[in-house]
């Protein structure tokens, strides 16, 4: 019956554009569709006519093809003499939903689609919520009230990149007419200023000076390998000097020591875990951090997972391996880390390859006296 319908919407469509009709009829379901080239709908962001599709209320059925292609006809003449109007296809209007009320639609939504745990609640709480909660809980939510909020942020950055995605996805739950991609900007992380990263004898130096074991121990474990601050908690050591990352932010993985020495340097073997409990992966990485200050640590941790990527550059280890291990792709590798290399790491670089016994050499010249006459 399905396939029967849709030969009769495919006449009916040949028709209409034997006709020069710019309209057409499409099924969604069981209901009719036209499809046009129409001007803006009223409250639209959009100023000039594009391509839009709305609803006729007609069913599927040889009565309701008839139908919606009498009225694509009757759409395109008006068209044509620029008299249409929005006003007989919209319907009713609803009471305006108020932001707040829209969040919470939208969140319940988003764990609909996917499971509610500890790291999903976390990339709601960072990524959107962050965003969604500096609407205006009271007003109702407009097209105007999200461009706002976008536009509030500084250009260009991953934060206005942000806030544009997420007031995306909220434009198009609640089915407004917008599109704030043309105001992300052009963010990119090869533009955020490089980190001024400790060297290999400042990162050593300070794992002494650490007076608390168990902390001592996790400042080494991110030293030597590079995870992230709350994966010292999800690792299994049984084929140390390799370290399993049991789960965490991006699941499971393997990862090699760099350097090795440093895996008795800093006693890896004796597991030494500090006794701290979080709810979700960023709280026990917020307890890292708060540690390291505690301490007088003079860098953060993320610093010594940076300096474990640059050095896995400077060790020659290939990029997709090294982004695997790090627990992302390989271009949010090469984004975050090749840019932030410095003629500290150039030089190191140049050095090892200078030293190799089996560099290519330069040619010798041969010279050739000329013989007297």
């Amino acid at each position: 019956m399905t396939m029967e319908i849709d030969g009769k919407i495919a006449q009916a469509n040949g028709r209409l554009k034997a006709a020069k009709v710019g309209v057409k009829i499409e099924r969604q379901g069981e209901k009719l569709w036209l499809r046009g080239t129409f001007p803006p709908k009223p409250n639209s962001q959009f100023e000039n006519p594009r391509q839009q599709k709305f609803a006729l209320g007609l069913h599927a059925n040889p009565l309701g093809i008839k139908l919606a292609e009498a009225e694509a006809r009757k759409i395109s003449a008006l068209l044509d003499c620029k008299e249409f109007s929005w006003q007989p296809y919209l319907k009713a209007k609803a009471p305006a939903i108020t932001c707040g009320e829209w969040v919470e639609k939208f969140e319940k939504d988003y764990f609909t689609k996917r499971d509610r745990n500890p790291k999903t609640e976390t990339t709601w709480r960072k990524n959107y919520l962050e965003v969604l909660k500096r609407l205006p809980v009271d007003e109702p939510l407009a097209i105007e009230v999200l461009k706002n909020l976008i536009l509030g942020t500084t250009p260009d950055t991953r934060s206005r990149q942000n806030y544009a995605m997420v007031c995306n996805a909220l434009a198009k739950f609640a089915k407004l007419e917008a599109d704030f991609s043309l105001y992300s900007g052009n963010y990119s992380p090869r533009k955020a200023t490089p980190r001024d990263l400790p060297t290999d004898e400042a990162i050593q130096e300070a794992y002494y000076k650490i007076p608390n074991p168990a902390w001592q121990w996790v400042y080494g474990v991110i030293a030597t390998y590079g995870v992230r601050p709350h994966e010292v908690f999800l690792l299994d050591f049984a084929d140390i000097p390799i370290a399993t990352v049991t789960d965490g932010k991006t699941g499971a993985r393997r990862v090699w020591a760099c350097y090795p020495e440093w895996v008795e340097t800093f006693k890896i073997k004796n597991v030494c875990l500090p006794s701290v409990t979080g709810k979700a992966n960023v709280n026990l990485g917020e307890r890292v951090s708060k540690a390291f200050k505690r301490y007088g640590i003079p860098f953060k941790p993320y610093d010594l997972r940076h300096c474990w990527a640059v050095r896995s550059l400077e060790f020659g280890l290939d990029i997709s391996l090294a982004a695997q291990q790090m627990g992302h792709s390989a271009k949010v590798h090469s984004d975050l880390y090749h840019h932030w290399i410095s003629d500290r790491h150039h030089q190191k670089a140049y050095d090892a390859l200078m030293n190799r016994s089996d560099r290519p050499k330069p040619p010798i010249n041969e010279i050739f006296h000329a013989k007297p006459e």
